[in-house]
């Protein structure tokens, strides 16, 4: 099964930790964010991962080849170029990721233990384009669903604005934040080429998939059990996450 792993982030919110390496290589407990990410995916069954670098990417190349590739068929997309965001990063992967089976993306900052063959096999159940991991917790930015959590549109509660144009947010709908994992289908491909033509190639997946949630089935994804998820981007968190794993 084949996975993207974001790695190719500033890490600016971990200065000075991130001056002399990419935030993926930042240890939690003697292992880095990007190790940690890799073993959850090969546990998972995920053998074919493609890893996307900007900020130190030739760093985070020679710790791959100094651990093997992990025993996993790894593939590097380089954006040292540029960085394009999430939706730009997937579709410049898209040799490594097309085909006839759907792709699980993950951050390198999300520590987590859900069941990532879980989500994906809901995913594969729903037929939908994207199957997006949804957490209920505080922010100001939320993906809005319906009862069946179809994506319906988002909404910045601090400013009251709402995407995508004509959605009206209406009380009683499911208000949740993105936590930081997807699983996509390949049909995706073909839309991202379509936004990314009457954009930029530097794009995010929120616009474009709050845009096509009318077009195309995205879905929302809650694990109804416990589980522990960080996002361990941050410095208050990383010592969250340091505290944990002790």
């Amino acid at each position: 099964m084949k996975a993207m792993i974001f790695a190719a982030g500033l890490g600016t919110r971990l200065r000075p930790l991130t001056n002399d390496r990419p935030k993926a290589l930042v240890e939690i407990g003697g292992k880095t964010m990007l190790e940690r990410v890799i073993h959850r995916l090969s546990e998972a069954g995920f053998d074919d991962i493609t890893i996307n670098i900007h900020h130190f990417g030739q760093k985070v190349i020679d710790f791959l080849d100094e651990h093997d590739n992990f025993g996993l068929n790894i593939h590097i997309s380089d954006e040292r170029d540029m960085v394009l965001e999430t939706g730009g990063g997937i579709l410049k992967a898209r040799h490594f990721l097309d085909g006839d089976e759907p792709f699980l993306v993950h951050n390198a900052d999300i520590l987590t233990d859900l069941d990532l063959l879980a989500m994906y096999q809901s995913h594969v159940e729903s037929g939908a384009m994207a199957t997006v991991l949804m957490k209920s917790r505080q922010t100001s930015r939320y993906f809005v669903f319906d009862d069946e959590y179809r994506l319906q549109g988002w909404i910045n509660k601090s400013t009251g604005e709402t995407r995508p144009e004509h959605f009206t947010y209406k009380k009683g709908m499911h208000e949740l934040a993105f936590g930081g994992i997807h699983v996509i289908s390949p049909s995706i491909f073909d839309e991202l080429e379509r936004y990314s033509k009457a954009h930029q190639a530097k794009f995010s997946t929120t616009p474009f998939y709050v845009d096509e949630c009318h077009n195309h089935l995205i879905k929302g994804y809650v694990q109804e059990t416990p589980y522990t998820w960080l996002d361990v981007g941050k410095p208050e968190t990383l010592k969250e996450a340091e505290e944990m794993i002790k």
